[in-house]
């Protein structure tokens, strides 16, 4: 990783830990960074969705329900559908 000194204006500094929960400046910055990133690729990866072709078929697939029954490990509901 490169070590990178950059003038950063306190309060903005200060807000952006607020608004994100974060605690240490490297921590905000690599947040943000990751944030701009993902914001600009955004248009582009919902042009890619938009370009897709789908068959029929696969349009009128069935729907299959996400797997909602308790994680056997831990009992807690699960978090994510192990649908993919």
């Amino acid at each position: 990783m490169a070590v990178t000194s950059i003038d950063i204006d306190p309060d903005e500094l200060q807000q952006a830990k607020k608004l994100a929960g974060t605690t240490s400046n490297r921590e905000t910055v690599d947040l943000a960074l990751r944030t701009l990133i993902a914001v600009r690729r955004q248009p582009a990866a919902v042009e890619r969705i938009i370009a897709r072709h789908f068959d029929t078929d696969q349009i009128d697939a069935p729907t299959i329900a996400p797997d909602t029954s308790p994680d056997p490990d831990t009992g807690a509901p699960r978090e994510k559908s192990t649908v993919r």
